[in-house]
Order: C-alpha cells, then sequence, then structure tokens
C-alpha cells in the first residue's frame, strides 16, 4: 500500500517519467517535408489571399510596415526564421538582426499573420513557445 500511494504521488509529480520530450524535435525535418509545407496551390493561393483581406486595413498598414523595418530582404530572411521555428536551423546573424532591429512586437505580428497561411496554420497551435524563443 505504502508503495503505490508512493508510486502516485512521484508520478503526479513528476509526469514525465518515461515519456520522450517532443519540445526537443522539429515538427518539421529538412528536405521535402520542409519543401511540402512552402508549396502553393491554386486552392491555398486563394485562402490566403482571403484571410489577408479579412484582416483590418490599419492592421494590414503595421504588418507593412513592421515588413519595410526588416529592410528589403525580408522575404529570405522570414523564410529563414520560419525554417528555425519548424525545422530548429539556426538563423543567420543577419537575419537575427533585422528581427532584432524590427523589434519584438513587429516579430510577433508578423509571425501570427504567417501562421495563418493555409500552408503553416497546421502548427500554428504547436510554435507559439518556439516562436518566442527565436
Amino acid at each position: 500500500m505504502a508503495f503505490f500511494i508512493t508510486t502516485t504521488v512521484v508520478t503526479s509529480v513528476y509526469p514525465c517519467f518515461g515519456q520522450k520530450n517532443i519540445d526537443d524535435e522539429p515538427l518539421v525535418n529538412h528536405g521535402r517535408d520542409m519543401d511540402a509545407v512552402k508549396a502553393i496551390s491554386p486552392a491555398s493561393q486563394d485562402y490566403n489571399w482571403d484571410m489577408l483581406e479579412n484582416l483590418q486595413t490599419k492592421y494590414m498598414m503595421y504588418i507593412g510596415t513592421c515588413m519595410n523595418t526588416m529592410e528589403s530582404d525580408f522575404r529570405n530572411c522570414n523564410e529563414d526564421v520560419i525554417e528555425e521555428i519548424l525545422t530548429k536551423k539556426p538563423v543567420s546573424r543577419e537575419c537575427c538582426m533585422k528581427v532584432v532591429k524590427a523589434g519584438k512586437k513587429c516579430y510577433m505580428e508578423i509571425r501570427k499573420v504567417m501562421f495563418q497561411f493555409y500552408q503553416l496554420k497546421r502548427f500554428a497551435s504547436q510554435v507559439s513557445f518556439r516562436t518566442n524563443e527565436v
């Protein structure tokens, strides 16, 4: 009886015994998996346009200003950041400096919009901690 009670208390305090830590694993593997995430079909393109059109104009202007703050190479830097979030592949120092220049609030708002896109929305619930960490 004492063993049963002790085991119950220990497992409730340390529930991760015998469980694999999935936070250390990438959501997507490099290569084909990442290429599949980047692929855009006509239907997903329509979804993305509809989603962007339904955002408030003021908010879209703010996101645009944030993207401009990250300078001309925003697209490549954005793809690198998304790849880091999904695959844990480190981003370049130059890209990190652009994110810092834009500021955390801008960075987080851009990520919110990006993870509403059709290709990325399936990861939205899993990336909030990782997005903040990056």
